[in-house]
């Protein structure tokens, strides 16, 4: 049999149709799932806010193994004030190139607190990240310097720092 272009078209649709055929009925069949119900969304934002304490907990120093000196991330950046993690991935100077926040919490770490850096893809992390990020929930998003973006945090979560003044240097 002679091949044209007619007879191949042919060919490649008698092969197409069935498989075409198959994806279609198989779609039909998986429904999209109905929104959450208000069970599991409160599960769900329970679980957040475990991970959101836990980081607050380990912002605050309760880990040892993330500090050397004492210091702890809360000493910077008490209730995660000018972290800015709505700003990551951003060009890190000092580390000169773009990073997401996980590297720079880690940086902080091991070079500010002397400490041991969190595995990058492990709870803690998660945590240390879900607190910085919960922290900033609705603060706007806006280009140019970080520096820009530092306004108050409210805090929601945890107690943070007192608010008082301790009379040294800049605290007066």
């Amino acid at each position: 049999m002679k091949l044209t272009s007619k007879n191949r078209f042919n060919e490649i649709m008698g092969l197409i149709a069935p498989v075409a055929l198959i994806g279609m009925l198989a779609s039909n069949s998986a429904a999209a799932r109905e929104p959450f119900t208000p069970a599991e969304l409160k599960a769900q934002e329970k679980a957040l806010l475990a991970s959101v304490d836990h980081g607050r907990d380990l912002w605050h120093g309760s880990k040892p193994s993330m500090s050397s000196n004492g210091l702890a991330c809360g000493n910077c950046h008490p209730d995660a004030a000018a972290s800015n993690p709505q700003t990551f991935p951003k060009f890190q100077a000092n580390l000169g190139k773009v990073i997401p926040i996980r590297d720079m919490i880690n940086w902080c770490i091991m070079v500010p607190q002397m400490g041991e850096a969190l595995d990058v893809n492990g709870d803690d992390m998660t945590a240390m990240e879900a607190y910085a990020f919960y922290m900033y929930r609705g603060i706007t998003i806006e280009p140019g310097l970080a520096t820009r973006q530092t306004g108050p945090v409210k805090v929601k979560s945890g107690p943070g720092f007192p608010k008082k003044g301790s009379g040294i240097g800049y605290d007066k």
